[in-house]
């Protein structure tokens, strides 16, 4: 009979993720430096606390490495993970209640993915009051043009002192 794999604490789920001083950059560079000096997340943490939370099958080629942790949040809890799957590569920032049980809100803040046809980029900033800013952009993978900065386009999200994360008007 197999083994059944231990349960993980929402706490000692957190400790996978470091909180950091705000701002941070999100961008395919910050992953390397995430994976080389944080601890990979155990399959069971994986299971827990982020499999409920996707959208999309996570198959056994899909990985997960823990960023950080947003410093100060008092009424909740916030975590970014990146996500690698096939051609689709993913900051995923989650919020969840003070003791985890619940989730709040969750959001890909920034990334590269494949839409069939265009290549999209996008690199975060998150500040220290919880702005955080996306600059998006995108290119036909087929030209093999030169990125355009012209053609980026930028938007603006919030995360509230509730755990929400919202588009910033």
């Amino acid at each position: 009979m197999a083994k059944k794999a231990p349960f993980i604490r929402f706490d000692q789920f957190l400790d996978f993720f470091p909180e950091v001083d705000l701002p941070v950059v999100l961008s395919d560079e910050a992953v390397h430096v995430f994976s080389q000096e944080n601890e990979p997340l155990p399959v069971q943490a994986v299971y827990q606390y982020i499999q409920p939370t996707e959208s999309k099958e996570i198959d056994e080629t899909t990985e997960f490495v823990p960023c950080l942790r947003i410093k100060d949040t008092h009424e909740f809890q916030a975590v970014v993970f990146w996500r690698a799957a096939l051609m689709d590569y993913q900051f995923v920032l989650i919020t969840y209640t003070k003791d985890g049980s619940q989730v709040i809100d969750r959001r890909s803040i920034a990334g590269t993915y494949f839409d069939g046809s265009l290549l999209i980029r996008s690199v975060a900033t998150i500040d220290q009051d919880w702005l955080i800013y996306v600059v998006s952009g995108q290119a036909d993978p087929d030209k093999r043009s030169k990125y355009e900065a012209s053609g980026s386009k930028t938007f603006n999200l919030e995360l509230l002192p509730d755990g929400k994360i919202v588009n910033e008007i």
